[in-house]
């Protein structure tokens, strides 16, 4: 089975369950039985075939079938399924490249609320950005407080839903002209 897919974690999932399929089919594989050590006994019976030398290894044509040698293929297949590593220094130079028209840039400016009553931060980078002389930003730090009516001070008083409201502003950016 091989599943084709642009995501690394669908393709690491593939894998281990590739390997969880070959351990759970290995005891049904016939594992290669040996006998128990005689201890210098004989038993009485059929002739068995003479052992083998140990330095004989199998001829080179027969494959193994064993767990080992399963493990060995899937690894020699890991290359063509996992997408290929980046060194940290190719890594950098990825970064340095989408880095170097921008500039970071540390201020504060509140978010707007949006229509849905989410913060709309990008407006926010962006202002803050062209306070600095760029012509867009986008956040790389926000902050939160909550801003309250005096009223909240009067002794005795129910705090009401609407005595508070969360702020976000942005305090850094990326900028880029």
């Amino acid at each position: 089975m091989m599943v084709r897919s642009g995501n690394p974690a669908v393709r690491l999932g593939t894998l281990i369950s590739a390997v969880a399929l070959i351990l759970l089919n290995a005891g049904e594989a016939g594992w290669p039985q040996s006998r128990p050590p005689s201890l210098g006994l004989q038993e009485p019976g059929p002739q068995a075939a003479p052992p083998m030398p140990a330095s004989s290894a199998p001829p080179a044509g027969e494959e193994n079938p064993g767990l080992i040698n399963e493990m060995g293929k899937l690894f020699d297949k890991l290359p063509s399924i996992l997408p290929p590593i980046k060194s940290p220094g190719e890594t950098m130079n990825d970064l340095s490249r989408l880095a170097t028209p921008s500039t970071m840039v540390s201020g504060r400016v509140v978010c707007p609320v949006s229509s849905n009553g989410a913060p709309d931060c990008k407006q926010a980078a962006d202002q803050l950005c062209q306070g600095k002389g760029y012509k867009e930003g986008k956040s790389l730090n926000a902050d939160s407080a909550e801003k309250c009516s005096a009223k909240v001070l009067i002794p005795g008083r129910q705090r009401k839903p609407d005595d508070c409201r969360t702020d976000t502003f942005v305090t850094s950016a990326l900028c880029q002209n």
